[in-house]
């Protein structure tokens, strides 16, 4: 275990809860909560998962002149008594990787539970109202968050010969380790999968925030929410076609995928410039 684990110090928490988010992820939830907990409540880096076992390190990926290598890291928040575990998608080793991770929150920190955190693609519009959905890996603390409306009573079977989910196979670990946990998702629309979506990772703290106690100050994040909805306003007015196609959307209409992909790449492109 040590031989991958990299301890900085050992900040003083008690049976904290365990938050879990991705580098790459719809909407950027999982880089959105991160820098906003980091950021708010003053996050301090204590442990990280040394790559070579589990990430391609043949390649290497320059944003800006800076090389970026694939990071592990866990953050901790005594004063809230949360860890964070933040990082980019192992690809290889999934069950070892994820024990690491476990082996963390469990043998050092006697972690009482764990949450997920990830998007999923929808056809609603940017302005709908996020809720987050949730799937539990016991009864237990399916009852724990009922008052949440987190469930939908959701039924689903991976196909033969198909692979979980990296957050369902997270929870299915964590169960065989005693640890009790839940996925959140929340809805991103599928024109910004690949932008931030404050809205939705506004929802993704609101519950972290009601859950543990946070106490987050959402000024920030509320006035991105304002901005992007003017920019997208400004391009509907600039754009007819954008305009009618968002429209059509927010009156349950069936796109083509001509009309999809032209508003995909042109929110994009508006975003991005602007």
């Amino acid at each position: 275990m040590t031989d991958w684990l990299k301890f900085y110090n050992k900040p003083k928490l008690r049976h904290p809860t365990l938050v879990v988010s991705w580098q790459a992820d719809a909407g950027l939830l999982g880089p959105g909560v991160n820098n906003y907990l980091i950021n708010k409540l003053e996050g301090e880096v204590f442990c990280e998962i040394e790559p070579a076992d589990f990430f391609p390190l043949n390649g290497v990926t320059i944003e800006s002149n800076l090389v970026l290598f694939p990071e592990s890291r866990f953050y901790a928040f005594p004063e809230h008594n949360l860890i964070h575990f933040h990082s980019a998608i192992p690809r290889f080793e999934w069950f070892r990787y994820f024990n690491l991770v476990l082996d963390v929150a469990l043998e050092h920190y006697k972690t009482k539970e764990i949450f997920t955190l990830g998007g999923m693609i929808s056809l609603d519009i940017h302005t709908s109202p996020r809720e987050s959905w949730a799937t539990f890996n016991s009864p237990k603390i399916k009852r724990s968050l009922s008052a949440y409306h987190l469930s939908r009573e959701t039924d689903f079977e991976t196909p033969p010969g198909g692979r979980p989910t990296l957050n369902s196979f997270l929870l299915w670990t964590a169960k065989q380790r005693g640890l009790h946990g839940a996925n959140l998702w929340v809805p991103v629309p599928f024109y910004l999968v690949g932008l931030p979506d404050p809205r939705g990772q506004k929802t993704l703290l609101e519950f972290l925030d009601r859950r543990i106690t946070l106490e987050l100050d959402y000024g920030d994040i509320d006035r991105r929410i304002r901005e992007q909805d003017a920019r997208i306003d400004d391009l509907c007015k600039q754009n007819p076609e954008i305009d009618r196609a968002i429209n059509k959307l927010d009156t349950n209409q069936r796109l083509n995928e001509d009309e999809r992909d032209y508003l995909v790449q042109e929110v994009d492109r508006y975003l991005r410039n602007n």
